[in-house]
């Protein structure tokens, strides 16, 4: 899902394997979504489940604030995220470096309206945070009420890329 804005200049950096580019979108923590309204960048970083059968990055936040008024306006968004690896010294400050990961995703942000799949993104987020722990057993279930209180995004990757610097031990 490579086009012109996911197009790396260090082509050696390039992650092509989009299955490697999925496994760090479901193991990572936390991921940034960026907006944009009236040339105004706006990044909000946030809890996230992706939904690889679906290709679909899921969030929530509050009812009213700037990322919903943003993506009602312009739904265009960038999602991304970095893991950090090993720190490298060097002889010379120009060298030093680090390892790293990354994914970059471009898409469209939609607020979820249908109650089903509000309910399986709030549950995804959930299991993807806390595994052990099952509704109905361990905690009472999403309620309708709670459902109401928050408002529950998707993300529609269009394009991704990812990126990593690794040296050899």
């Amino acid at each position: 899902m490579i086009d012109e804005r996911t197009r790396m200049r260090r082509s050696d950096r390039a992650v092509t394997d989009e299955a490697e580019i999925a496994a760090q979108l479901d193991r990572a923590a936390i991921g940034f979504i960026a907006t944009c309204l009236d040339q105004q960048p706006f990044i909000h970083s946030n809890s996230f489940w992706f939904d690889a059968s679906t290709r679909t990055v899921y969030f929530h936040t509050a009812l009213e604030g700037r990322t919903r008024h943003n993506i009602e306006r312009n739904p265009q968004v960038c999602f991304g995220l970095a893991e950090m690896g090993r720190l490298l010294p060097a002889d010379t400050a120009l060298e030093f470096s680090m390892e790293y990961s990354g994914v970059c995703a471009f898409g469209r942000a939609r607020v979820l309206g249908d109650v089903e799949e509000k309910r399986r993104a709030l549950q995804g987020l959930l299991d993807k945070y806390f595994p052990d722990l099952k509704p109905g057993e361990d905690y009472r279930g999403i309620t309708t009420d709670e459902m109401d209180s928050t408002a529950v995004f998707a993300i529609d990757i269009e394009a991704w890329s990812g990126k990593r610097k690794s040296v050899a031990e």
